[in-house]
């Protein structure tokens, strides 16, 4: 299986209404995406393949990533719903499959084989994990047979994890940025927008361009003109210094930091 290539995607968590979501899949797909990611927890995995399928897109050209509810990362209850979640997309295999938080059921050493199962049967290519602090990693890494192919975290300019950053550089995986508009708050953030109205680049795209440059996959959530709007970070035309103003910003908190979240036990 030849290394994951994973292009600025489309999130959906909180893309809730099921003709919504389908409709931005297909139209994020039609105007140059190539990689959705979606997870049992959002409950939209139904919508999410019906856009893929309207799309006048190749399958084989789409990342398609989903990922296991914490309750369901016994080993029996991995392998089940994993199956659920090929049915609710239309699909016979997932590009990339994640251990979406390593809470509730998730135990390393029997959680993580029934991933590489499902990976050995094809029904995903490659196995990702999510919210993993960096003794979890390491874990993990130990554990699975397969390759960590992908971690995914919350990372923007505000949070810039350069501990995860550089542990994916040393393990030779994609470090996934989710929420990477901080969840609209750069739009507030004065600091912020100054860099962004100095270079002629709105907010959204220098955020997003400040990832790809960092080695940083980002996957924004939008709908309407914003997803055309973000999809202009690739290939933008970024100062360094621009960069370098963003690198030197004070770090800020979480916008996702759940109580049970391994970080915080």
């Amino acid at each position: 299986m030849p290394p994951l290539e994973l292009p600025l995607g489309l999130g959906t968590s909180r893309l809730d209404d099921p003709a919504e979501c389908r409709a931005t899949v297909a139209a994020a797909l039609e105007a140059g995406y190539r990689h959705v990611d979606t997870a049992q927890m959002y409950d939209n995995e139904t919508a999410v393949g019906e856009g893929i399928a309207t799309a006048d897109v190749d399958r084989d050209d789409v990342v398609v990533a989903t990922k296991i509810h914490p309750d369901n990362l016994a080993p029996a209850d991995v392998r089940e719903t994993a199956r659920k979640s090929l049915d609710r997309l239309g699909l016979d295999r997932v590009d990339l499959l994640y251990v979406h938080w390593p809470t509730g059921a998730y135990d390393p050493d029997a959680t993580l084989p029934a991933f590489d199962a499902l990976r050995e049967a094809g029904l995903t290519d490659h196995v990702g994990v999510s919210n993993f602090t960096p003794d979890l990693l390491r874990e993990a890494a130990e554990i699975l047979d397969a390759p960590i192919a992908a971690h995914q975290v919350e990372c923007h300019p505000r949070f810039q994890q350069p501990e995860l950053r550089g542990l994916a550089a040393e393990f030779d995986h994609q470090l996934v940025g989710y929420s990477p508009l901080a969840r609209g708050d750069l739009f507030d953030d004065d600091e912020f927008k100054r860099v962004a109205e100095r270079n002629g680049l709105s907010p959204a795209v220098l955020a997003l361009a400040w990832a790809l440059a960092r080695g940083v996959t980002p996957i924004p959530k939008a709908t309407g003109d914003h997803v055309t709007e973000n999809r202009r970070a690739v290939g933008a035309d970024v100062p360094k210094a621009a960069l370098d103003a963003i690198d030197a910003l004070e770090p800020g908190t979480r916008r996702i930091d759940p109580d049970d979240a391994a970080w915080n036990r």
